[in-house]
């Protein structure tokens, strides 16, 4: 009988968890999601075991967690950006709080690996471009979060072999993603041909398609020889984005974008891109799709909701 592999994916609900699922599906592994919510329609796969529970509550954690995993993916916790007098505590305690528990519950059941998605968030104001081993500085809630949580994995792979690697996520984007992200913000608002205020749009930043984001997860999961490790995941090849919405503007033939008109939020990078030697190497992984490629099937999926 062949062995079935069985995959965890915590924030299974969620844009980077629906694409997980929908290739772990394609593998013909046996999937369970564990989420806060139940899926949205757009996002929820059939043959997938939907479990919630709350990452910071250990007990209606280890409930949801029965059984055996080969493969665990923590694309979980707390899917704002907020400042610290607003919902930084609650947003600490699902990242922070969450990915111990997680280890806590996970280290007696003997996984092949833990995938942890990490974020560019961490590194806060480093000058680009941004390598693995550069002390990092996060000044948000959620870099600070995160980062903790990376180098919780790291000391446990040192000192109990728990095999975790982080992902450090750039700006991912692509179909069924939230509209609370930028570029769903400007798609929406063009189609539907609306002023909206931006800003000034001098700032550059990474974009990666969730199609190569899913082939890094995918290739971590199944190398034996890179736990222990951090490895930056974008396209290294910065985009301004004042660009990116004149490119989404004329790719949909209307839109009135108010450049400018909205300020910096405070602790934003003007320049925040990775360098991406490290995964080329380790994974033997790089970007495969274009940004302006991504974007027109992008732009496609909103029209086709």
């Amino acid at each position: 009988m062949v062995k079935v592999n069985k995959i965890l994916v915590i924030g299974g609900t969620g844009f980077i968890g629906y694409h997980v699922i929908k290739e772990a599906l394609k593998r013909r592994w046996k999937v369970t999601s564990i989420s806060t919510s139940k899926p949205k329609k757009l996002r929820r796969h059939p043959k997938v075991d939907y479990k919630i529970a709350n990452l910071e509550n250990i007990k209606s954690l280890s409930k949801a967690i029965k059984g055996s995993y080969d493969y665990v993916v923590n694309a979980g916790g707390y899917g704002k950006n907020p400042d610290f007098n607003k919902d930084g505590v609650k947003l600490f305690k699902t990242h922070y709080q969450g990915t111990i528990n997680l280890v806590e519950i996970l280290s007696n059941k003997k996984i092949k690996k833990f995938v942890q998605i990490g974020s560019s968030a961490e590194y806060g104001y480093m000058k680009s471009p941004l390598k693995e081993h550069k002390h990092c500085d996060p000044k948000t809630p959620y870099g600070i979060a995160k980062y903790l949580s990376t180098q919780f994995l790291l000391n446990m792979h040192s000192v109990k072999r728990f095999p975790s690697i982080i992902l450090r996520f750039f700006l991912v984007y692509g179909p069924k993603q939230d509209q609370n992200r930028i570029l769903p913000i400007v798609i929406e608002n063009c189609l539907r041909d609306k002023k909206f205020p931006t800003t000034k749009g001098d700032q550059y930043c990474d974009f990666c398609h969730i199609n190569d984001a899913i082939k890094a997860i995918f290739k971590s999961l199944l190398l034996k020889s890179i736990n222990g490790e951090i490895i930056n995941i974008g396209s290294g090849k910065p985009i301004q984005i004042k660009k990116v919405i004149k490119l989404v503007k004329n790719l949909i033939g209307k839109g009135k974008p108010q450049i400018g008109k909205l300020q910096y939020k405070i602790g934003t990078n003007k320049k925040l891109y990775p360098s991406i030697i490290k995964a080329k190497k380790k994974i033997n992984w790089k970007p495969s799709i274009t940004f302006e490629k991504g974007l027109k099937e992008t732009i496609t999926n909103f029209y086709e909701r």
